[in-house]
């Protein structure tokens, strides 16, 4: 019994530690968006696309497609610099 409480508690304590990063993501590009936009209208489009879908496969609960759409986003962003 006492190795299971043990283990409950690390689970506990690590699912922070697990949670997705998505708006984290979200704000590192807003924050760019707002900063340094891309020069081509084309990628600040593509860009402000991924940025809304990410969002939408956030608040939908899909956090590794939401992470894998704004990773996208991110790497547009930092190839157009």
């Amino acid at each position: 019994m006492r190795r299971f409480a043990v283990l409950l508690v690390a689970a506990l304590l690590s699912a922070p530690v697990l949670a997705s990063h998505c708006p984290q993501d979200m704000a590192k590009i807003d924050e760019i968006l707002k900063t340094d936009p891309p020069a081509d209208p084309a990628v600040l489009e593509q860009v402000k696309k991924l940025r809304a879908e990410g969002e939408e496969l956030h608040k939908s609960g899909d956090h590794a497609e939401s992470e894998r759409v704004l990773g996208e986003a991110l790497n547009l962003l930092q190839s157009s610099e």
